[in-house]
């Protein structure tokens, strides 16, 4: 079984039990959090495609740190214009254990 999900402005393909490390969350280590924007998810071989979002379906995550990614150096200038300029950036990231991705009823099952 496995999932895609949207956080960050990024998709991830997410498996039980993975280590998964997205943009920081506002979510302090320890705690449980449920992401629910799941474009897709796959199980015993059937796939569910969310248009744009699975309804029902989440995906549930322990927090394990917060970190930062590494250092990206940028370096602007103007030619003849004795103009230079060096920056740094380092991106702050949450690695989350990924714990189990759980389905929603099924559509059959929501009609009667």
């Amino acid at each position: 079984m496995y999932a895609i999900l949207e956080t960050g402005g990024k998709q991830h393909r997410v498996e039980p039990d993975q280590v998964l490390t997205v943009e920081l969350l506002a979510a302090e280590p320890g705690e449980v959090i449920e992401l629910d924007r799941v474009a897709l998810v796959e199980r015993n071989g059937k796939v569910r495609v969310g248009t744009p979002w699975v309804k029902g379906a989440r995906v549930t995550c322990r927090v394990l740190s917060h970190t930062r990614g590494r250092k990206i150096q940028g370096f602007t200038y103007k030619a003849k214009g004795n103009v230079k300029r060096s920056m740094g950036h380092r991106q702050h990231h949450t690695r989350l254990l990924v714990q189990k991705i759980t389905l929603g009823r099924s559509r059959k099952k929501e009609e009667s």
